[in-house]
């Protein structure tokens, strides 16, 4: 690319000049200062105009970012920006200016992008969508040189429109078909024509963006929503089985899969939402069922050890400990105390 296309769509340095004069933009390019100097400059430029970051660029790439910044009214702004490849990472801490309290929605338009925020990591590939918190750690690797398109808005703005909107940090925004094209091509389409643009007209495309942006992160919300009650029902599934087979001493992660039709490795990922494991929670029904009947006048008179195999148990010491450690008790305290 040539230093003209600083990722607007023009061709020549003068036609950059007049649009960033005709719509209040600035320019900040490494190569306009000392190679020394660069790495400084281009933290001290992102730590003021978007949020505080420790950028690392690999060494065997020359340092180069290129980036325009347009006010887009109300505190939204526009920046195409294209650059070498780096790595950016943001700590926890507090944002140090009013303007770093934002989300960023990102457009790629040329090259790989990873994004992780939130223990959730995605890859973006030229046109796909995503956005995240820019006051919340997060880590950016850009393996190769790239283009991409950020639109920075105030918190305060997204959370008026979208609800719970932290849940929707580092997911795709789909493009391929819907709502999300028609934005993803929308904001591409901007840049493509921004030397055409007049001021007025392109401060109203940005509530036009916004009103997009906000139906195609509703689309990701309801798809999300969608997805954890299937997978509730789900789970509430595979208890059913368990509890309906929990004096099955050869009850195991294996017999669960095959009964439910589920792989063991996505039933535990199941119960990780309930930060556990299947096996630990067949272990937990197992010892409530046998305190249940122990406890229980109409069970007197059967023998402990009777009780526990019938809930699964064959090994009585590791019945006998499992159950003190649960309860603080042994199964025989247990009983005398009901």
């Amino acid at each position: 690319m040539h230093q003209g296309d600083a990722g607007n769509g023009e061709n020549n340095p003068h036609s950059l000049q007049s649009t960033l004069a005709r719509l209040q933009g600035r320019r900040f390019c490494t190569d306009d200062q000392p190679a020394s100097q660069r790495l400084e400059w281009l933290r001290e430029v992102v730590g003021k105009e978007y949020t505080n970051v420790e950028i690392n660029p690999p060494k065997v790439h020359k340092l180069y970012n290129d980036l325009l910044l347009y006010p887009w009214g109300d505190g939204v702004r526009f920046s195409p920006m294209r650059s070498n490849p780096c790595s950016l990472e943001r700590l926890r801490q507090e944002p140090s200016d009013i303007i770093h309290d934002c989300y960023f929605a990102v457009v790629l338009t040329s090259g790989r992008y990873k994004l992780q925020q939130g223990g959730r990591e995605i890859f973006l590939r030229p046109g796909e969508m995503s956005l995240y918190d820019a006051t919340q750690p997060h880590r950016i690797d850009i393996p190769e040189r790239f283009s991409k398109i950020l639109i920075s808005i105030p918190r305060k703005t997204l959370d008026q429109r979208i609800p719970n909107i932290g849940n929707l940090t580092a997911t795709k925004i789909p493009t391929a078909g819907g709502v999300g094209a028609v934005t993803s091509t929308m904001i591409q389409s901007i840049l493509k024509h921004l030397h055409e643009i007049d001021q007025d007209h392109f401060f109203q495309m940005s509530d036009h963006v916004l009103d997009f942006l906000t139906l195609s992160l509703e689309q990701i919300s309801k798809r999300m929503a969608n997805q954890t009650r299937h997978r509730a029902l789900t789970l509430m599934r595979v208890k059913r089985f368990i509890t309906e087979h929990i004096g099955d001493h050869q009850l195991n992660a294996a017999a669960i899969a095959s009964g439910t039709g589920l792989s063991v490795r996505y039933i535990n990922n199941l119960f990780s939402d309930e930060e556990t494991s299947v096996m630990r929670h067949v272990k937990q029904q197992r010892l409530e069922k046998c305190r249940r009947q122990i406890g229980s006048k109409q069970r007197r008179t059967m023998l402990i050890s009777e009780i526990a195999m019938q809930c699964g148990f064959i090994n009585m010491a590791h019945f006998s400990r499992a159950f003190k450690q649960r309860y603080g008790m042994s199964p025989r305290e247990c009983r005398s105390k009901s």
